[in-house]
């Protein structure tokens, strides 16, 4: 079945960018002059998909009124004669069919995207989308999974390399090498292993092809935190253990992690260096404060 339909998990908290997200979702977050979470609808987009469930928590209305209509902006804009922004803002409410259900409580990421099952058809795929995570576009790396996904038939992590020091952050992926460039089967998922202990350095970016399958396995799924969230990784752990086919894609180019500042400020300056109209003018600002603070 083709896939035209995506999840968006986006009920967290964002504690690591407090006091900037105590009123602010983390998603809204600008890279330069478009949130976090437009940039992975877009591409989203791009790969075929039509319909948006975002699956939200308490705080997270502004999501809901950016992919929205605003009837007041909109005649302002007319008035103003700013045709050009009118049409920018009327393309980000057209882009695809959103839906929203709330996650009543944090119960873990496993638990917000079960909370999306009623809007799915039994039989069907979905794209579900961690947006914690910006990958260049060069990768196209939603296109990328969903193409793998097509031609095996199972479900498929988008990975990305870090650096060993970095590894016990996120889930890891143990993983064999296929014919297929940038395709490899996974053998075992690793969630958070201690430093030294991670069987590679290949970790999940928070992009995924989840299968009815794989969805079963997370109901059945009881959680392993200390905590008592249920994991989408306790999903992909039992997979492994099953036997079952998994697939990640090991993508040419590092990503952004902007669940996290550095990443966030990564983010901002690679993106922003990336805009023709800021590029020459930002790279000389990046260059006189490197001297200035090497001075400092």
């Amino acid at each position: 079945m083709t896939i035209k339909k995506a999840v968006f998990v986006v009920a967290g908290f964002g504690t690591r960018f407090l006091p900037a997200t105590k009123a602010q979702p983390k998603e809204m977050l600008p890279i330069v002059d478009k949130p976090i979470i437009q940039y992975l609808v877009e591409e989203a987009v791009e790969a075929g998909i039509q319909e948006i469930i975002f699956v939200t928590g308490r705080g997270k209305n502004s999501i809901e009124n950016h992919f929205d209509r605003s009837v007041e902006l909109e005649y302002a804009l007319k008035e103003k004669g700013k045709l050009d922004k009118l049409h920018e803002i009327n393309r980000i409410n057209e882009l695809a069919d959103f839906a929203y259900v709330r996650q009543p409580v944090q119960k873990g990421d496993g638990h917000a995207l079960l909370c999306a099952k009623p809007f799915l058809d039994p039989q069907e795929s979905v794209l579900v989308i961690y947006p914690d995570y910006l990958m260049p576009a060069k990768n196209q790396s939603i296109k990328k999974i969903i193409e793998i996904y097509n031609k095996h038939n199972a479900p498929v992590i988008c990975g990305d390399i870090v650096p060993d020091s970095q590894v016990s952050k996120y889930g890891v992926i143990d993983f064999n090498s296929t014919s297929e460039e940038g395709v490899v089967e996974v053998k075992g998922f690793v969630e958070k292993p201690d430093l030294g202990k991670a069987p590679s350095n290949l970790i999940s970016a928070g992009y995924f092809v989840v299968t009815p399958e794989l969805l079963g396995v997370l109901e059945k799924s009881k959680p392993t935190t200390k905590d008592g969230e249920l994991r989408l990784a306790d999903a992909f752990v039992q997979f492994t253990l099953d036997k079952k086919p998994l697939y990640a894609y090991k993508p040419n180019l590092p990503g952004y992690d902007c669940g996290n500042i550095l990443g966030f400020l990564k983010a901002t300056v690679d993106f922003g260096l990336q805009k023709k109209e800021l590029g020459n003018e930002f790279l000389e600002f990046l260059n006189d404060a490197v001297k200035k603070h090497k001075h400092d």
